[in-house]
């Protein structure tokens, strides 16, 4: 293997990781999906028979913007295929403002899940408006051709979607430990996993060697 190869093949580990990690809420997504295609009642799918339609564009939007977003963090690919990268930007926009928006429509109105509790309610808003705020500022950012702030931006947006997929492993404890379950656990495993991918995204915005935005702030 030449140093050409081993570089692009560095190259999509990210990406690979990232999908990897998206299969995990995709898969329980399409689950939840087919649960409600039959008419599946349940503990955990009662609450979602009052509207489907928010559950439903959440499921498929955070599906696209997981699996489409994660190879936006191949430089390789993003180089070699920049028509690409305009046109799945465009879809990741529609998506990734469909995830946030569901997120907040569904936390209004369902009602709350076992061990759910007032603070992560408030917490799942938050989150929600600052999935938006970040995919708004992305935009704004492409309108005024700043390829570099866009992109960071929706790294930002991406890390706050990716939350689903970081929460299993937050959780790893509260399942482990039912002595532990409760509101204020429950919620210390939702905003770690949350916290988490910010932490990480924000590190990456700040390495340039790292940012998958930075060799392409000035191409797209």
């Amino acid at each position: 293997m030449n140093l050409t190869t081993r570089v692009k093949s560095k190259d999509w580990l990210v990406p690979a990781g990232l999908i990897l990690l998206s299969l995990i809420p995709v898969i329980a997504g399409a689950f939840r999906m087919s649960q409600l295609s039959k008419g599946v009642v349940s503990v955990e799918t009662e609450r979602f028979y009052s509207s489907l339609t928010p559950i439903i564009l959440h499921i498929i939007a955070v599906t696209i913007f997981s699996l489409l977003g994660a190879f936006q963090f191949s430089r390789s690919f993003r180089k070699n295929n920049p028509k690409w990268h305009r046109i799945s930007g465009r879809i990741l926009v529609v998506a990734g403002l469909t995830v946030a928006v569901s997120g907040i429509w569904m936390t209004l109105i369902y009602s709350w899940a076992q061990f759910d509790g007032f603070t992560l309610y408030v917490i799942r808003l938050i989150v929600g408006l600052l999935m938006t705020g970040f995919m708004i500022k992305s935009i704004d950012a492409i309108r005024r051709k700043k390829f570099l702030e866009h992109g960071d931006w929706m790294l930002r947006a991406y890390a706050l979607a990716m939350g689903a997929g970081t929460q299993v492993f937050t959780h790893i404890p509260f399942f482990i430990f039912p002595n532990i379950q409760g509101e204020t656990t429950r919620t210390i495993c939702m905003v770690t996993g949350w916290i988490f991918n910010l932490a990480i995204a924000e590190w990456i915005i700040r390495k340039p060697s790292l940012n998958p935005n930075q060799a392409f702030a000035g191409t797209n």
